[in-house]
């Protein structure tokens, strides 16, 4: 890369025609490659620091989530990098079988077909087809925002490396016992035809209703047992009514049997404990091929379980259902045939009543149908072995989940949880690696394998692989090991950045996902994939919902990318981003919801423009050669102000890790005082901005434009500092916005030619020991050894704070009388001790020019009118008026709203003294009215100290 002209800087800040430019310097300086023989693995001396991306699905295109998911990571990343660690941020896609399947579907439904008419070799060729033309495409938006991948290690869950691993994870689960084939009722999606695991089956609350249905005794039909569904349709498949074993109303019944309404078959009475006697009437139909819990009584009591809803969602007798459907009901969908049952149970005088009932509904996650549970043979995972050393991490403090109030949520869902449905009934995918023989008996006819097979390894007969595909979370829970080369536990990239360090997501996929790797993690390579899980907020509207595109409420990344710059969208994202707090933007307004991060990149161009027209490109003397002599108050002041700025960034930052470099990563652990630390993202941005706008920019640099402006030392000095200054703020905020601080930073004096801010050091304060007293970050000054740190910095701050609150104190003197910002006043300044004389005569040149005053001290304060601040120690700072204001309109007009002042004062303080106030009114009221009586109180000491001052008693 071509070092730019630092004295060419154009008025206006052009991101778009920059930031190509940039980033692909950065490519071409292979900046965001990781080496692993630099990690102590392999020999080298780098603390290694990996993240793994959450593979956006490879249809996807970039939206607001993702740019707010990749900023935050692209924000550590670059800050591990600059800090000295060989940093690795592994991007990729994932193959997102339902997802990426049902968007070809449609493709294929446009042309008057199904994926049934192509058959699956050529659906399957028809989707790889897809993917390589329209897959990947956000990877190259993720360039565009800024995001430093490491691309040369760009993985996909479909490649020959990552599905290899895939059939490991299978085959080793299944010979450890782990992996089974179940017949049990799972969640059906009717709309994608495959089943869902019970986090894919997504609960929506929703208003329906309760049917209550009488079921007559069979013997006895002047009795019935009235039992309620919300799904009526599931009662052709009853096989029994449960009552409690307890229930005296029912017990008569038990063994019994009851007529089923419309199949006119009769049913057993079973008692089990499952029914609830204080529920509605206290029994329940039991329909097991169509509800999991009713399954689990089916099993218990040896019923049958016919099912009678086929695949797709309509009433026929599909298994064990022979004389249950009745024709006029057979082939409608679902819902229709609910309507149709109302109608017919209601001709019967077998529906007592129907109520509004409020209930969660499942939904597929991906097409938003209504889920259907059914009973279905499927492929399992035992998750409670898996699950325990998972719970046990967090529990231990080896993984810490942040913010904290997820650790109860994450334990529950791992105390309780269920195993997991893999197996998927569609063609895009990984194939469940196992076959069967139709020669072998049970259970030789199954054959699981990590290699193809072509014939009955015991028989030589013919076999057939099994017809699903897995989960699509079944590869990407191995994604942190997959990606680094597992299985091949020698893999370079394996041994030098397993474990990981940061995983950040959302809330949302803390099941589907987060929990999941860490469970992959003990089981294959015994140790967490990661020891800090970041689950940041949601980006949603003014109305507070999640931006959606079916809302059509979001906003694209790249538009705002086009209009204001990465670094304005990531500025925006990082500065707004508190702790798990959700992030509010405007869709309708992208010049208001994105101005803070356009405005302060506006800021650091000026800044940067003036700082450069000043200093020239000759080169800088290092700031710790300067002869500490030389160095102004405002030089240390600045000096400290950047220090303080460092430690409290690195503060919002946090330890990286949960171990000393030289402590052995697999057994270190988060101590409880550090689960909860770092990653204070907008406390971060907050403070960077604080010191490079309202304290660099606001302060020294105005301090200093004199001293430029003259040649000799102390232009050199100040040359030195200021350049010193900028370049460590460059410094700090480059993870955030790294457009804007490169291309600025390869303008400052002594840049070597391809020399690059995105693998310069971290700053480093040049008084290392800070300690945080609570929200603030102490310079100690005791041991410092660098030049610039002899004496006692500490003194030096506080003496030029005084000039800055000198500064301040006429500054709102001349806002509170309106005095013209052209106008030079005359101001006093009577120091309350002789080192504050020191300091404000010494000053004096830099007071008068930023407060834009003739300046003379004074022993006491004058008696004419004047205007008075009184300083932290003790100092005055007067302003004559006389003159300068009229003093006799001023006094009518301050007269006038202290009169008015007094007389509500008066009022309000009678109504707080009347005890039938401050007794009836409600005590938020009351407590309000006090705190105004305080305002007001201190107004008006201030208005009669104007009052006085200016006009005399």
């Amino acid at each position: 890369m071509t070092t730019p002209d630092p004295l060419e800087l154009p008025t206006q800040y052009e991101p778009a025609a920059t930031e190509p430019a940039i980033y692909q310097g950065w490519l071409d300086a292979a900046a965001f490659t990781a080496r692993p023989d630099r990690t102590p693995a392999l020999g080298g001396d780098r603390p290694p620091f990996t993240i793994v991306i959450p593979p956006p699905n490879v249809t996807a295109i970039l939206h607001t989530g993702h740019g707010l998911n990749n900023t935050v990571q692209d924000v550590i990343v670059r800050w591990r990098r600059m800090a000295g660690d060989e940093a690795l941020w592994v991007p990729g896609t994932d193959h997102a079988g339902i997802a990426t399947q049902n968007v070809v579907e449609k493709i294929v439904a446009a042309e008057g077909r199904t994926r049934f008419d192509i058959g699956r070799e050529a659906f399957v060729a028809r989707v790889h087809a897809f993917v390589e033309e329209t897959g990947g495409v956000i990877l190259d938006q993720l360039r565009a925002i800024g995001s430093s991948c490491d691309w040369t290690r760009t993985a996909y869950t479909l490649t020959p490396e990552l599905s290899r691993a895939v059939r490991e994870a299978f085959v080793l689960l299944y010979e450890r016992g782990l992996v089974y084939r179940g017949h049990r009722v799972i969640h059906w999606c009717p709309r994608c035809l495959t089943s869902l695991s019970d986090e894919e089956a997504e609960h929506h609350d929703e208003t329906g209703k309760l049917y209550h249905i009488a079921y007559p005794v069979s013997d006895d039909p002047s009795r019935a047992i009235t039992v309620a569904t919300t799904r009526p349709e599931t009662m052709l498949g009853d096989v029994a009514v449960a009552v409690h074993p307890e229930d005296e109303r029912y017990r008569d019944l038990v063994g019994r049997t009851v007529r089923l309404p419309i199949a006119e078959i009769d049913i057993p009475v079973i008692a089990d404990a499952y029914t609830d006697p204080a529920f509605g009437t206290g029994a329940v139909k039991i329909t097991p091929a169509h509800d999991p819990n009713d399954f689990e009584v089916g099993l218990r009591h040896a019923l049958a379980m016919p099912v009678v809803i086929t695949p797709t969602g309509e009433m026929a007798e599909v298994a064990d259902a022979a004389g249950r459907v009745p024709a006029a009901l057979r082939g409608l969908d679902r819902f229709e045939a609910r309507r149709r049952i109302e109608a017919m149970l209601r001709e019967q005088g077998r529906l007592v009543k129907v109520e509004t009932h409020a209930h969660a509904v499942r939904h597929c996650y991906r097409c938003d149908t209504v889920v259907e549970p059914r009973l279905s043979d499927q492929w399992f995972v035992r998750m409670a072995p898996l699950a325990a050393p998972a719970l046990e991490a967090v529990r231990s403090g080896r993984v810490r989940i942040m913010p904290e109030r997820w650790v109860a949520v994450y334990h529950n869902w791992m105390e309780n949880i269920r195993d997991w449905n893999i197996s998927r009934q569609l063609w895009w995918g990984h194939r469940i690696p196992v076959w069967y023989c139709a020669a072998c008996p049970p259970p030789d006819d199954v054959i699981v394998s990590r290699d193809d097979v072509a014939a009955c390894p015991r028989c030589g007969g013919a076999v057939r692989q099994d017809e699903d595909v897995l989960d699509t979370w079944f590869s990407s829970w191995l994604w942190p090991i997959s990606t680094l080369g597992w299985p091949d536990r020698e893999a370079r990239d394996l041994k030098a950045f397993y474990p990981t360090d940061h995983l950040v997501t959302a809330p949302e996929i803390l099941f589907f996902w987060v929990a999941r790797m860490i469970m992959a993690g003990y089981a294959f390579m015994d140790d967490a994939p990661f020891h800090t899980v970041y689950l940041h907020g949601t980006v949603r509207d003014t109305q507070h919902r999640k931006m959606s595109k079916s809302l059509g409420n979001g906003i694209d990344p790249l538009d705002v990318v086009r209009l204001y710059g990465a670094d304005a969208l990531r500025w925006t994202l990082v500065s707004g981003l508190g702790m798990g707090a959700d992030l509010i933007l405007d869709p309708d307004d992208l010049e208001k919801s994105f101005a803070p991060g356009r405005n302060f990149a506006t800021k650091l161009w000026n800044i940067a423009r003036f700082l450069l027209g000043n200093v020239g490109d000759a080169p800088v003397t290092p700031v710790d050669a300067l002869r500490p002599e030389s160095l102004t108050r405002a030089d240390r002041w600045i000096l400290a102000r950047l220090d303080a700025a460092i430690g409290e960034v690195d503060v919002a930052l946090g330890p990286a890790r949960p171990w000393a470099d030289a402590v052995d990563r697999s057994t270190a652990t988060w101590p409880e005082s550090q689960r909860a630390a770092g990653l204070r993202l907008n406390e971060y941005a907050e403070v960077a901005r604080r010191f490079v706008w309202d304290e660099l920019a606001a302060w020294y640099l105005e301090s200093v434009k004199a001293r430029l402006a003259q040649p000799g030392e102390d232009r050199e000095v100040a040359r030195a500092v200021l350049v010193h200054a900028f370049d460590a703020a460059l410094r700090l905020l480059h993870p955030i916005v790294p457009f804007i601080t490169e291309g600025l930073w390869q303008r400052l004096p002594g840049r070597l030619e391809g020399e690059q801010l995105v693998t310069a050091a971290w700053p480093r304060p040049l008084s290392p020991v800070v300690e945080r007293q609570g929200e603030h970050v102490v310079l100690k000054p005791a041991g410092m050894t660098m030049n610039v740190s002899v004496g006692d910095p500490v003194v030096s701050v506080a003496e030029f704070d005084l000039a800055r609150e000198a500064v301040e104190a006429i500054r709102r003197v001349r806002a509170d009388y309106a005095i013209p910002p052209g106008r030079e006043v005359a101001a006093l300044l009577v120091p309350a001790n002789a080192a504050a004389r020191r300091v404000l005569d010494e000053e004096r040149p830099v007071i008068g020019r930023l407060a834009r005053a003739s300046l003379a001290l004074a022993d006491r304060p004058p008696t004419d009118a004047a205007a008075h601040v009184l300083l932290a120690d003790g100092s005055e700072v007067a302003v004559p008026l006389a003159g300068v204001i009229d003093l006799d309109k001023e006094c009518a007009r301050l007269r006038g709203e202290l009169s008015q002042l007094d007389r509500q004062l008066a009022a309000l303080t009678q109504r707080l003294g009347n005890e039938g106030f401050t007794s009836r009114a409600p005590a938020a009221v009351v407590e309000a009215e006090r705190r105004k009586h305080d305002e007001w109180t201190a107004r008006r000491g201030q208005l009669a100290g104007k009052v006085e001052a200016l006009c005399g008693a």
